[in-house]
């Protein structure tokens, strides 16, 4: 992949990731600004994160739900091991 195209693939997936933001936090009431939020409390700043992690939970069981034969990967990277094999865990 060129690095234009790595660019444009990063440039949408941050254009997305901020509007998934942007809705859960008008679904939990908070109103949050382009660019710095930093006065926002712990518990407006969590009730966002906590709504994203929501949604993508229910995605994903929806997604599991309507094809059972479908895979989630699992393994989480750990540590690379001193041959250069990144070692993973399954859970």
């Amino acid at each position: 992949m060129s690095s234009s195209n790595k660019s444009n693939l990063n440039s949408a997936a941050k254009d997305a990731l901020y509007n998934f933001k942007m809705e859960a936090a008008k679904e939990v009431g908070v109103n949050l600004k382009q660019g710095y939020n930093g006065d926002l409390t712990s518990r407006q700043a969590g009730s966002v994160g906590g709504q994203m992690v929501k949604k993508m939970i229910m995605h994903a069981e929806n997604t599991l739900a309507s094809n059972p034969n479908s895979v989630i990967n699992t393994s989480v990277p750990t540590s690379t091991n001193n041959s250069g094999v990144n070692n993973q865990q399954q859970y």
